[in-house]
């Protein structure tokens, strides 16, 4: 398998997982189950859905639009972040989902952040206090451009995450995602991505402003070790009851982590048995999708889904994975 195909199945992973968790996100486990029974498969959302009603099955969300939005800045940039580019490209994303009528709009740590840049606040102050999953959702690109050397890659996620989540647990999650993908498009196997991952995290655990929070290096190995040989049932009671589904980082990255520890040789089971967890369902579907879509590539996740979300939303993903591929192959 090429890396291309590697860099393109990470892609269409994160939005495959998406579009499976948009129906679902922040809705609990129990109403799930009641408003749609066993997900398995994409579905609209029902017109009740708190953030995306009525949406068409196959839909993606901000998770995916905002790392298309970092992989064209990227590219533009020849590999570089503008962190005063990147704030307004989010405010320019965030003014046309309010013009589409979308209430899936940007997340407490980038907003935050945001308006302390409309205020005049410093790029590298903005983010200090952001510790959710905001950066770590969209790093995707980062990954695919940047070679999984830990000194390299840690210096991209932080510029990425800089103006946003320029915090330990903002930069550690968001190192932990990237880590794992850009180890899987170089050819590692499972266990040696998720090894990098842990490695990431805790070396992005010392940028950025120290935030308080469990561990993120030591929670992706505490739950990598429990969730192993889990049957499924037991899974989403594990990652839903104990890990955490929430927007906080050390919750939803490492429950996407664990997912793919648990179910890293069944991509589909994966994704679909993180949508329906309940909570930050799209988010954690889509890291988890983005870390085995590098795994199995384009080819190996199910190609009836895929080609839904890529109709869809018309993607054309291959010119956006070319252009990163280009960068890091320069690094």
């Amino acid at each position: 398998m090429s890396a291309r195909d590697r860099a393109l199945g990470a892609f269409a992973g994160l939005a495959l997982g998406d579009a499976l968790g948009m129906p679902t996100q922040s809705m609990s486990r129990t109403e799930i189950t009641r408003r749609y029974g066993r997900i398995d498969t994409l579905v609209d959302g029902v017109a009740d859905q708190p953030i995306a009603p009525g949406m068409p099955a196959g839909s993606i969300t901000d998770d995916t639009e905002q790392a298309l939005l970092l992989a064209r800045l990227l590219i533009d940039g020849d590999g570089r972040i503008d962190p005063l580019v990147f704030a307004r490209a989010l405010l320019d994303w965030e003014a046309d989902m309010i013009r589409r009528g979308s209430a899936d709009l940007l997340g407490p740590s980038t907003k935050r952040a945001l308006d302390l840049l409309q205020s005049g606040a410093d790029p590298a102050e903005a983010g200090r206090g952001g510790s959710t999953n905001g950066a770590a959702m969209r790093i995707t690109p980062v990954a695919i451009a940047t070679p999984p050397e830990l000194d390299c890659l840690l210096d991209a996620v932080t510029e990425a995450s800089l103006v946003t989540h320029n915090s330990s647990l903002g930069i550690a999650a968001a190192a932990a995602v990237a880590a794992a993908v850009s180890a899987g498009v170089d050819g590692a196997s499972l266990p040696e991505a998720l090894d990098h991952a842990e490695a990431a995290a805790a070396a992005g655990a010392g940028r950025g402003a120290w935030s308080a929070g469990g561990d993120i290096a030591a929670r992706i190995r505490w739950a990598r070790g429990w969730v192993s040989g889990m049957d499924s049932a037991t899974l989403a009671d594990a990652v839903y009851q104990v890990i955490g589904t929430s927007v906080a980082a050390q919750e939803s990255v490492v429950a996407a982590i664990a997912l793919a520890q648990a179910l890293g040789d069944r991509p589909a089971d994966a994704l679909t048995l993180a949508a329906g967890l309940g909570g930050d369902t799209d988010t954690v579907a889509a890291m988890c999708g983005a870390i085995l879509g590098a795994q199995h590539g384009f080819a190996g996740l199910p190609a009836g889904p895929v080609g839904t979300v890529l109709a869809v939303n018309r993607l054309d993903l291959g010119p956006v994975v070319d252009g990163l591929l280009e960068i890091r192959g320069r690094k």
